[in-house]
């Protein structure tokens, strides 16, 4: 799984991740053609009934993944935000128990934390993939632009120089969230060499093709194919609890979804 995984993000590939929050999600996801399997920490924290944001207990987490990596048969990703700890020591031992329950990638985010102390995370996940054998693909994510962590001007030249202090790290992908202009994507792929940019699917972003042009090797749907889902559920509730109706056009299928797991 993590040579396939790691294949995925050769150059001239775009790994496209419609991210999955459960067991049932995921499965439809594989079963539409996915090539590999991401989680959203937002969609899997809210199906768990907690608030995104490192507030997941991490063994609720490690429960979902292996949950997930029962049904499906292609690689999985899982966002584990910035560890749910401080403390590098205690993010190896949370990385421990996702590689234990079936993942061979992980996103690690900075957030508003200095960029040393993701450093010492992605070095801490690393040891620990080392001493299971599981060649963990750590994927760096840097919120620079999602958080507006700089002025404007400056957002690159930040995102660049935390690029490379994660990539001494020892992280295999960098992940920046938030950006969208072509010419900010053109720059850090450039800057970023071989090791495979990831963007997020924003409105604004250019289009597919475009991505492809500007170097990008992974788009994330991120939160949103959960929100949306949660979106749909709000209106069809909705309207079920003013008038009795349901609207089954947009539904998949009973026996359709319950063949998914036979």
């Amino acid at each position: 799984m993590t040579t396939t995984f790691r294949a995925l993000h050769e150059p001239g590939r775009l790994l496209l991740l419609a991210n999955a929050w459960d067991a049932g999600s995921a499965r439809l996801i594989e079963a539409r053609g996915a090539a590999a399997i991401a989680t959203t920490s937002a969609g899997l924290a809210w199906s768990r009934g907690h608030p995104d944001g490192d507030r997941l207990p991490p063994g609720v987490l490690a429960a979902a993944v292996g949950e997930i990596a029962r049904v499906v048969s292609v690689p999985l990703s899982v966002d584990i935000e910035g560890g749910y700890a401080s403390d590098p020591h205690a993010v190896g031992e949370n990385v421990r128990a996702v590689i234990e329950a079936g993942a061979v990638g992980i996103n690690l985010e900075d957030g508003a934390a200095p960029p040393a102390l993701l450093c010492a995370k992605i070095e801490a996940a690393r040891t620990i993939a080392a001493k299971t054998g599981v060649d963990l693909f750590v994927n760096a994510r840097c919120d620079v632009f999602l958080r507006g962590l700089t002025a404007r001007e400056a957002a690159v030249p930040e995102t660049l120089a935390r690029a490379e202090r994660y990539r001494a790290a020892g992280c295999d992908g960098f992940f920046a969230p938030g950006v969208r202009d072509a010419a900010a994507i053109r720059e850090i792929a450039s800057a970023l060499g071989p090791l495979p940019l990831n963007v997020l699917a924003v409105p604004g972003l250019p289009p597919l093709a475009e991505l492809r042009a500007l170097g990008v090797r992974r788009l994330s749907a991120g939160s949103g194919i959960a929100a949306l889902a949660y979106g749909a559920a709000q209106r069809a509730a909705v309207r079920f609890l003013e008038d009795g109706v349901l609207d089954f056009g947009a539904a998949a299928p009973y026996a359709e979804m319950n063949a998914l797991f036979a």
